[in-house]
């Protein structure tokens, strides 16, 4: 059984989009994959759109996703949707595609919008010499504290996973993409600074960002810095334990 849901707004799209996808592997486009999932951009009638095609589930999961919990690919256009009527902008959704059979699901697309973006917050960490880098930091830590002022929790609230647009005047827009996993809530102080921790942000960078924070919660900048400090240290170390076990050698904290 094959099960396409197209936006409202791009319902004259819908036997291109179809084709797309059922051509996917052969299509014209530009390719990325990752250990897990598969983007292509391809263009729709005049439209550049991103097509995600995720991983082939194992057995387990793929009854789960036809049965219990809806797909990634479900999720995805679900929360985009709700992020933009709550004004958190994310590539603008156009479609989910599932696939299934007796079992369960076979395979999953989440269609979007291509967003044209100047970085991601990964540059911000890795190139300490990026202009505006303070300024950037300032602005995204106002993002995050108005997701969850928001009521949204960014389970993969991580680096790669906000694009970062200029627009004018040293100002910068925020999208937020790999959505499958959010969840929408009231988050207190504790788990606020908590999910601030996949960013992987040096000191210096929790000092800029713990600033902002507090200013905006109201909060005093030596609770703020202590937690944030204190989660996003946790967890690199949980990471670089793993990375140690893996391949036998220690990688350190960034210090700057």
């Amino acid at each position: 059984m094959k099960n396409l849901i197209i936006h409202s707004n791009f319902q004259d799209k819908k036997v291109a989009i179809e084709q797309a996808i059922l051509n996917f592997e052969t299509k014209n486009g530009n390719l990325l994959k990752s250990d897990r999932n598969s983007i292509k951009s391809i263009e729709i009638e005049g439209l550049n759109l991103n097509f995600k095609k995720f991983k082939t589930p194992n057995f387990f999961n793929a009854f789960i996703y036809k049965f219990i919990r809806p797909s990634k690919a479900k999720r995805s256009y679900k929360y985009a949707n709700i992020l933009l009527q709550k004004s958190i902008l994310t590539p603008t959704p156009v479609a989910y595609f599932e696939a299934t059979n007796f079992f369960g699901l076979k395979e999953s697309y989440y269609i979007s919008l291509q967003v044209y973006y100047d970085l991601d917050f990964r540059v911000l960490i890795h190139d300490l010499n990026y202009p505006n880098r303070d300024e950037i930091l300032k602005q995204f830590t106002a993002f995050t504290f108005l997701l969850h002022e928001s009521d949204i929790n960014f389970l993969d609230h991580s680096p790669g996973n906000t694009l970062i647009v200029k627009t004018k005047n040293n100002h910068y827009d925020f999208y937020l993409i790999d959505l499958n996993r959010m969840r929408f809530e009231t988050l207190n102080f504790d788990q606020r600074m908590h999910n601030i921790r996949r960013l992987w942000p040096s000191k210096y960078m929790v000092k800029i960002m713990a600033k902002t924070y507090a200013k905006l919660s109201e909060k005093s900048f030596e609770e703020t810095y202590n937690l944030m400090l204190k989660y996003s240290r946790a967890f690199q170390k949980k990471v670089n334990s793993k990375k140690l076990r893996k391949r036998g050698q220690k990688l350190q904290f960034k210090k700057v």
